[in-house]
């Protein structure tokens, strides 16, 4: 289901590109096919022959660069640009990247998917030892610790700044000379790495940014990996051998296109698996399969495939609508559901549905469609979610960061699907999730966070964990 009618908040998107006449441009279609991961902000930096100019603003993209100068004024022939949701810091303009540094001597732009674990501690020290920072978002942190870094030459002081941040993180540098990708140790977030057909170079969050600017694929960037590019090329280093893949699941679930390919696997392919794993699991008598839009159609489409069952448009998504989750209440929430999703009565009327979800974060959004299909005559609701139950919270760039929320947390699945209204409830298995993604990394959970589902962090959670273990007494405390 949307993110916007269900309060799974994504992360952000990031696209660079270096030696395109062109950047400017590029960069806006970069981003266009990105929007999906973060619609508060938007904003891109180009360099032309060494100097740094950027726009940025608040909301969509193309209300961003509504006038068409904030964009042509943009020359050069690199950029980076962003997306962005946030998932530490407030809303203000402030917090919109990329963020643009002016030095007596430099200029560099930064963008940032993720999210530091060590943010706190880190700001802390900077400010006790006399930094201003201007946003209260976690991402301006590297380019401060970058400046105070020692070493012979900036590649030196991006690896030792690199080192003292944990967490989530996907970073574009933007200097006067070189666009520089950094991805965390684990490899939370996905980097992709293109090649244009004028031998210029673009990275971007997901493979559609670069089918979208005709880019041919050359390989992802690898955790702990540096990689910089500039008029000599492409060049890898790394600034820590210590890493373990960790890519999160979510961003097969749910959050990345389904045209995108991360880490070899295309998206829609590993979520019409994940819906056929779903019915061999939880196989149920009924009439139909329909999947909540968009990003269950795929899963939805697999389950209908794997059971013999017609797979048929139910619900219809308003694309029009705004997002939900800015909404202030729960009742202005529910009324932007109504406008969101529309039921095809013809078709679900007199009927056994099969309902496909991606995932339930607070349940209140599945049982409003449940409700809905059953007043316009459906005569059962069974409904199926295509990934383990969510109980845990997120640490590393995706907007839940406490158990409050989470309905899987306090609930079993019986009592979740009496409180939502279905007639049965199913969720995939974690090892089925694992299975049906088919990642094959050399580590644990075949590569993937799964943290989620079962609370097992691949990393400490610095900031956070005193917090987090607290909210674990507290909630063994209430259960007793």
């Amino acid at each position: 289901m949307s993110n916007e009618i269900k309060s799974l908040n994504e992360e952000c998107g990031v696209f660079g590109i270096w030696g395109s006449p062109e950047a400017n441009q590029m960069t806006y279609f970069g981003l266009h096919s990105l929007q999906h991961r973060g619609q508060e902000g938007a904003g891109i930096v180009t360099n032309d022959h060494g100097h740094l100019m950027g726009y940025r603003n608040r909301g969509l993209l193309a209300d961003v660069f509504r006038k068409p100068e904030h964009l042509t004024q943009l020359t050069g022939d690199a950029a980076i640009g962003h997306v962005r949701y946030a998932t530490a810091g407030s809303h203000g303009l402030e917090n919109i990247q990329p963020f643009l540094f002016d030095f007596a001597t430099d200029q560099f732009a930064l963008a940032h998917n993720g999210n530091l674990t060590n943010a706190v501690t880190l700001r802390r020290m900077l400010e006790q030892s006399g930094a201003i920072l201007k946003s209260s978002s976690d991402s301006e942190i590297l380019m401060h610790l970058i400046r105070r870094a020692e070493g012979p030459d900036l590649h030196a002081q991006i690896k030792t700044a690199l080192q003292q941040i944990r967490g989530g993180f996907a970073y574009l540098l933007l200097t006067q000379d070189s666009l520089i990708a950094m991805l965390d140790p684990n490899g939370f977030r996905p980097l992709s790495i293109g090649r244009l057909a004028n031998g210029g170079y673009v990275v971007a969050s997901e493979t559609c940014a670069l089918n979208t600017v005709q880019a041919t694929f050359i390989r992802d960037v690898q955790p702990g990996e540096i990689v910089t590019i500039d008029a000599d090329g492409l060049h890898s280093d790394f600034f820590t051998t210590e890493t373990t893949h960790s890519i999160c699941s979510m961003e097969y679930i749910y959050f990345a296109r389904p045209d995108s390919d991360i880490c070899g696997i295309n998206v829609h392919a590993a979520r019409k698996r994940m819906g056929k794993q779903l019915a061999r699991e939880t196989a149920v008598d009924a009439d139909m399969v329909i999947g909540v839009p968009n990003s269950s159609l795929s899963a939805a489409s697999g389950y209908a495939e794997e059971s013999g069952l017609p797979y048929e448009m139910g619900l219809v998504k308003n694309q029009y609508v705004g997002r939900t989750f800015i909404e202030p209440t729960q009742a202005l929430r529910e009324q932007g559901v109504n406008r969101k999703l529309a039921v095809v009565k013809s078709v679900v009327a007199g009927k056994r549905i099969v309902l496909v979800d991606d995932s339930i974060v607070r349940g209140t959004t599945s049982k409003h469609i449940v409700k809905r299909l059953k007043e316009a005559g459906a005569l059962s609701v069974h409904l199926r979610i295509a990934s383990p139950p969510l109980k845990y919270p997120c640490f590393y760039g995706i907007d839940i960061q406490t158990r409050d929320e989470l309905i899987a947390a306090h609930q079993s699945i019986a009592e979740m699907c009496a409180t939502i209204g279905a007639d049965s409830l199913g969720f995939l298995s974690e090892q089925g999730l694992i299975d049906a993604i088919g990642l094959q990394q050399d580590a644990p959970y075949s590569g993937l966070c799964m943290a989620y589902f079962n609370g097992d962090y691949p990393t400490p959670l610095y900031d956070y964990e005193a917090a987090y273990q607290a909210s674990l007494k507290a909630d063994k405390e209430q259960q007793s």
